[in-house]
């Protein structure tokens, strides 16, 4: 009986609304971040796009690297519709064959050019800089300035309370880099870098940690006071409550871009670049510059002055540096072996 009376509910359901009932939704997978960016997803983004476009949003947490991973392992049989990960990732994907053109839509003419990727295979939907989080009551109460440079990453008074994520996470990727242009070195020149963590940097790090969860149990436990992570991210630990506070280093943060694309090869391509079209449209920037502290792409979005409160925004923007992707990411693989082989023993 319960079962019948179930059956003449969705009936009823289906015929009185012109949304495709539920057994006739398509659902669509989608490959994106963990921590406060899916609580955002799921909470609104996801929630809003299935109700405007009748389609069914299942979410799969992993960081870039995990994403791009999954489209590696599942080639040729896609499970993934569409992703969202970093910018350098993103690059990888398209030169990988993993995203699928995109389809012209009037909403891409509102994003910001230095968003748009040259192969049309990929769009940034916001904006994060990474620089320093610490935790303002521990260094009120030792009395220390907050940090100023990349370089104070060698100060003693940091020893193992310092967090950075790790060379396959973007945030630990900034770090090598800015920290190989401190003395000396870049993209082009990365023993500088790898010297200075493995002689000056290393005796401070408590841990290598790429959980955002982690992370922030980390603060939260008082065992970690200082972090190289996001801007996003330290907004949303802030949001809690916890006195978490973020600043750009002197010599820059490093601008990093979160991109979307649709899977090639997706059964489900139609809906894929309608999600990918929907992350970029004014409701959907809001939502994620409130939710993810991600700063918006869409030139038409604007932020009150409280929204503004820890996202990239307007001349914040400018004060951030950038990474060279396309030498990056052919010595990418190089550098993790590397990384694992002489820091991360």
């Amino acid at each position: 009986m319960k079962n019948a009376l179930l059956g003449t509910t969705a009936l009823l359901l289906a015929l009185a609304s012109p949304a495709p009932s539920f057994a006739q939704q398509k659902t669509i997978t989608v490959g994106a971040y963990g921590g406060s960016f899916e609580q955002t997803m799921r909470k609104e983004i996801i929630p809003a796009f299935e109700a405007k476009h009748g389609v069914k949003v299942e979410y799969v947490a992993g960081n870039s690297t995990d994403t791009l991973a999954k489209l590696q392992a599942q080639k040729g049989n896609q499970q993934i519709d569409a992703i969202i990960v970093d910018d350098g990732p993103a690059y990888q994907a398209v030169a990988l064959g993993f995203c699928a053109d995109l389809v012209p839509a009037d909403v891409y003419k509102d994003v910001y050019e230095v968003m748009k990727f040259k192969s049309n295979k990929a769009i940034g939907i916001g904006v994060v800089g990474t620089g320093f989080m610490y935790n303002k009551k521990v260094f009120e109460e030792n009395k220390w300035p907050a940090p100023a440079s990349w370089n104070e990453l060698a100060d003693p008074k940091y020893r193992k309370k310092l967090v950075i994520p790790p060379l396959n996470n973007t945030y630990g990727l900034h770090a090598l880099v800015m920290v190989a242009r401190m003395k000396g070195g870049g993209e082009k020149s990365i023993d500088p870098g790898f010297k200075a963590f493995k002689d000056e940097i290393g005796p401070n790090v408590l841990a290598y940690e790429p959980s955002p969860a982690k992370m922030t149990e980390l603060f939260q436990s008082g065992q970690a006071v200082v972090a190289i992570w996001g801007s996003g991210r330290a907004k949303a630990l802030a949001d809690t409550g916890f006195p978490a506070e973020f600043v750009y280093p002197k010599e820059g943060g490093v601008v990093l871009g979160i991109a979307a694309c649709p899977v090639a090869g997706s059964k489900n391509d139609k809906e894929a670049q309608e999600f990918v079209q929907f992350l970029v449209t004014p409701e959907a920037q809001v939502v994620l510059a409130k939710g993810a502290g991600a700063g918006p792409v869409n030139m038409n979005v604007k932020l009150s002055p409280e929204e503004q409160k820890g996202v990239p925004y307007g001349d914040q923007v400018k004060q951030l540096t950038t990474i060279d992707w396309d030498v990056v990411n052919p010595a990418r693989e190089e550098w993790n072996k590397r990384w694992t082989r002489e820091i991360e023993r």
